[in-house]
């Protein structure tokens, strides 16, 4: 269980019990990875529109790693034309269910989100996951990209770096005993 998730339930409950699980229904099988170096941090909005634009069709799951980020994301993605949900854990159950269902129906093919609720937001016609930022504890990275290869599942999972997270990345194939491409040029054909 990832540290920040032990330290909350510490803060909101008396005496928690943790029963842990190895969870065997993720994996990063059937998962194509790949990741984007990007020379800035600014520069990663750009990026994005010209992915996002490239692969018109797919339905995807963009990851960051704070709700401000999420929030901040969605606004630009929508000023940029695409129709958006987002969801972090400072939404309420009618907003999450909202956004859900947007996405869940294809009224909205993009679906923004934290890690905090990677549990609650398995879709299955998701078969890219775009990582805008590296999770922040490399045992995210299966959360967020390896549920969309359980249960046979295909997909893809592109990942944005900068340079200074190019070492970070190396950590999480090797965590994972992994290889994690640099994305081709003919993206499209991929996903």
């Amino acid at each position: 269980m990832p540290q920040d998730l032990c330290e909350m339930t510490q803060k909101l409950m008396n005496n928690p019990v943790h029963i842990l699980l190895e969870p065997n229904d993720r994996t990063l099988d059937g998962i194509r990875q790949f990741y984007i170096n990007i020379e800035r941090e600014e520069w990663k909005l750009d990026t994005l529109y010209d992915l996002l634009d490239t692969l018109t069709a797919a339905p995807a799951v963009i990851c960051c790693n704070t709700y401000q980020k999420v929030d901040w994301l969605t606004e630009k993605l929508r000023e940029h034309g695409f129709t958006v949900s987002a969801l972090h854990v400072n939404m309420g159950a009618k907003q999450y269910n909202n956004a859900m269902n947007e996405f869940r129906t294809g009224s909205s093919r993009i679906l923004i989100r934290t890690d905090a609720l990677l549990n609650n937001t398995d879709v299955p016609q998701v078969a890219l996951v775009i990582n805008y930022e590296l999770p922040i504890h490399r045992e995210h990275y299966i959360r967020r990209n390896g549920r969309y290869g359980a249960f046979g599942r295909k997909g893809t999972a592109i990942t944005f770096i900068t340079q200074d997270e190019q070492q970070t990345l190396r950590d999480i194939e090797k965590f994972y005993n992994t290889s994690i491409q640099e994305m081709p040029m003919d993206i499209a054909d991929l996903i």
